[in-house]
């Protein structure tokens, strides 16, 4: 043990003397720590926002005043997404969702106010945050200042000195991969350092930190081992850095890039006019309550009457349009959410190809087990979607509701004419002040931890592939001191 340590820390002063090295260290550090401060700085900002925009929706939607409860269900309320507790790590797609919904009767709408949507083309290309500089910047620093630890030394002709000297090649490569790991603990330091303060300071979960912080380890650990390893089978320090920027070219850019146009082939989304095409065209098929010859609601009219025993709907004991008003919001809410399960399904299908093609890739993987353990992953969206959703529709039947029981049929057939029945039909503002507010729940950690397993245990296999190679490569460097 003392052979590699004392190796390790030979190959840190050679580090620390490379001013290249030295430089490239410090500044992607220097990088990390102003991602780290200015995303977690962003997240605040953005929570207190997200926080005051929901307080502020609530306020107006309580504060209306006396009025009939249709017209409350045509304004609409409004739903905020809640930041997560570890978005200044890594934002996810939340820049592309959006983070706030119109809720209103008769309609399912999208969530807008994304980031990417009112911010500069730079928000595009992915925020700067941690995560970003340790999945991309930070693996190609290391094969800049690691290619050479192993092949430059074979190079100089020092290596089989250190190998006639005693130093055979396990312990060779593992004291090389400590000091080039020492370099990567600098640079994920201010990383670490946010999780940390995350954790203590509320917003995040321990759990959701330590899977965080134990993928981006086992990460940066696959990339260390990697790079002494293909260093210690290369003949030269320029064949070494060649080959590791082409596996860090592949790995890090290419096959990301071309995952999702994969994924896209293969289960392609229809578009969104495709879709309001196809809505309308469904919405028509579902029956028209106006129309007193409509097959549906000809038969919802003859089983209402049936049930309360009475011939006509002048008779029954409840508004007939609030009735019918309930029924139709139940239909085409029923068609919304199968219009909304097909394109969630096809997007969970198109995320099972990437998580194929991490196979190919360690970085598909960490994006996957980054985004899900910060709640900001297509599922964190999926999720927060489902809630607002079945929110709306809570309150949309609870208005529904209230036009059936406080407001008579007559009053509500003779408001558009008559002053004073128009009047009567508007119901006490107390009533919206007595609606629930929408408060979204978070996933269990099980859960969160069930959707990062597989991601986990698909980087744990890299690590493991890489290890065997440098496993191999150790067996080659001690035959050839023989």
């Amino acid at each position: 043990m003392s052979g590699v340590l004392t190796i390790a820390r030979n190959e840190l002063r050679h580090l620390a003397r490379s001013r290249v090295a030295l430089t490239g260290i410090l500044l992607v550090a220097l990088l990390s720590l102003t991602a780290a401060l200015t995303s977690s700085a962003y997240q605040a900002e953005q929570a207190g926002l997200r926080e005051r925009l929901q307080h502020t929706a609530n306020e107006e939607f309580e504060s209306q005043p006396d009025r009939h409860p249709h017209r409350v269900v045509h304004a609409g309320h409004f739903a905020v997404r809640p930041a997560s507790g570890l978005a200044a790590m890594d934002p996810g797609v939340e820049a592309f969702t959006g983070n706030m919904i119109f809720l209103e009767g008769h309609r399912q709408n999208s969530a807008n106010f994304g980031d990417a949507r009112q911010s500069s083309l730079l928000v595009r290309f992915g925020q700067l945050a941690p995560a970003l500089v340790l999945q991309v910047v930070a693996p190609l620093l290391l094969v800049f200042i690691g290619a050479g630890v192993i092949a430059g030394e074979r190079e100089r002709g020092t290596l089989r000195q250190a190998l006639l000297a005693g130093a055979s090649g396990p312990r060779l490569l593992v004291g090389k991969a400590m000091a080039l790991g020492g370099a990567a603990l600098i640079i994920a330091a201010p990383a670490a350092a946010l999780l940390l303060w995350l954790s203590l300071s509320g917003p995040a979960r321990g759990s959701a930190v330590l899977l965080s912080a134990g993928g981006y380890a086992v990460y940066l650990a696959f990339w260390v081992v990697l790079i002494v390893a293909v260093s210690a089978l290369a003949g030269r320090s320029r064949s070494a850095l060649i080959a590791l920027v082409a596996i860090w070219s592949f790995g890090v850019l290419l096959v990301p890039r071309m995952a999702p146009e994969a994924a896209i082939a293969i289960d392609p989304l229809p578009t969104r006019v495709e879709t309001d095409i196809a809505i309308q065209r469904d919405l028509r098929g579902l029956g028209d309550s106006h129309n007193p010859d409509d097959p549906y609601f000809a038969a919802f009219k003859r089983k209402t009457l049936a049930k309360y025993g009475v011939t006509k709907v002048e008779d029954l004991p409840l508004n007939y349009r609030g009735l019918l008003g309930m029924e139709g919001e139940k239909l085409t809410s029923s068609l919304f959410d199968r219009y909304a399960d097909s394109a969630f399904g096809a997007m969970a299908r198109q995320s099972t190809t990437m998580d194929a093609l991490s196979a190919l890739s360690p970085t598909i993987a960490i994006r996957r087990l980054s985004m899900t353990a910060a709640e900001t992953d297509l599922a964190g969206y999926r999720r927060f979607m489902e809630q607002a959703e079945a929110y709306r529709y809570d309150l949309i039947q609870r208005l529904n509701l209230l036009q059936a029981t406080a407001v008579t049929a007559a009053d509500d057939a003779a408001k558009s004419s008559d002053a004073a029945a128009e009047a009567r039909s508007r119901i006490s503002a107390e009533n919206w002040r007595k609606m629930p507010e929408f408060r979204p729940s978070r996933p269990t950690e099980s859960a969160v931890l069930a959707r990062a397993a597989p991601s986990f245990v698909v980087l744990a296999t890299w690590l493991a592939a890489a290890a065997l190679l440098a496993g191999f490569a150790a067996h080659r460097i001690s035959r050839s001191a023989t």
